[in-house]
């Protein structure tokens, strides 16, 4: 089983109540097996009261086209990634007998209707295009998702980021408002990595801050107890 780790002490609150956890599932991560999403789903059920994946999958078509791919072919790649990754989250689901799993993924079919996540998207953008500061915060961590796409020693060019940075801030409002999106009076989005500018999000260093009862937590997977 994972062990949560609040990311800032803002975050220590939400991760007590234990209302509900959005786990983050990334396209083309090969972290995320078939039995590691079971073993998260099993670690949200025992310890949350309800739970949600977020599959960035459109938003993936951005990161595609600022590597060289063409908006169609990025766009297709994306999709066939995208039913990859559910796929495996609903076998995941299977195999512990959730039922009706895809009523617990978040996509981009599942969000592009979802006012409080639209809304939370818009401000985003708007911020973006307005805060010079935050923009420069949002294509910092926008270089650290490219730099692990590019070929060793390669740096992403400044109109890569600008291309790119559109995947990350459709991941923003599952950072700042998952407890508007699905509903729920406090929430912790998981993920297994931590990011320098959702530290600084989580701190209240920028000038957007988490919505009332958001948190953030970094999966750290269990060392198993040695037995003598």
């Amino acid at each position: 089983m994972p062990r949560p780790l609040p990311l800032t002490e803002h975050c220590a609150d939400p991760l007590a109540r234990a209302e509900h956890v959005c786990l983050g599932v990334s396209p083309f991560n090969s972290h995320f097996t078939v039995d590691r999403i079971a073993d998260l789903a099993r670690w949200a059920m025992s310890a949350f009261r309800g739970f949600h994946f977020f599959v960035p999958d459109g938003p993936s078509a951005f990161t595609l086209e600022a590597l060289g791919y063409d908006p169609v072919r990025a766009a297709q790649k994306a999709q066939r990634q995208g039913n990859y990754t559910r796929n495996k989250i609903v076998r995941a689901l299977g195999q512990i007998c959730v039922p009706d799993p895809h009523a617990l993924i978040l996509d981009a079919a599942a969000l592009e209707a979802d006012s409080a996540y639209l809304g939370l998207l818009s401000e985003a953008h708007h911020r973006f295009a307005t805060d010079p500061e935050f923009a420069e915060q949002c294509l910092g961590a926008t270089g650290w998702v490219l730099d692990r796409r590019l070929p060793e020693g390669e740096h992403p060019t400044r109109d890569q980021l600008r291309s790119a940075v559109r995947y990350f801030l459709a991941e923003l409002p599952m950072f700042v408002g998952t407890v508007a999106v699905a509903g729920v009076g406090s929430s912790v989005f998981a993920y297994h990595q931590r990011v320098a500018f959702l530290e600084r999000l989580y701190r209240g260093e920028l000038s957007w801050r988490p919505l009332p009862g958001q948190g953030f937590v970094v999966l750290e997977q269990a060392v198993p107890e040695r037995v003598e």
